[in-house]
């Protein structure tokens, strides 16, 4: 015995061949099918980005191992960029060899 909603979805079925018409109707299951893809497509990239370290996080590890190194070779920091630290850094180790 059909019930409430199996009507809603045969009702929709039909409304959909008497609007658009049977050569339509593969059409449009493709379209829902291409939109559904993408649909996945991008919750998966979006997954995938949460997921994965992030460009910060590693850039900001960077940071700290140059201040790392920076204070090792006694290069005082605060208020310096990585540029000006890394020149720094480079203009020390030069001037040791």
């Amino acid at each position: 015995m059909i019930q409430g909603l199996e009507w809603v979805i045969v009702l929709v079925v039909v409304l959909v061949l008497f609007l658009w018409g049977p050569e339509k109707l593969p059409k449009l299951a493709r379209a829902v099918g291409q939109a559904k893809r993408e649909f996945e497509k991008a919750s998966r990239e979006v997954q995938e980005e949460l997921t994965r370290p992030s460009a910060e996080t590693s850039r900001a590890g960077g940071s700290n191992d140059i201040i790392q190194i920076a204070r090792s070779l006694g290069i005082e920091t605060e208020g310096k960029t990585r540029e000006q630290i890394a020149d720094e850094i480079a203009a020390k180790l030069k001037k040791a060899t």
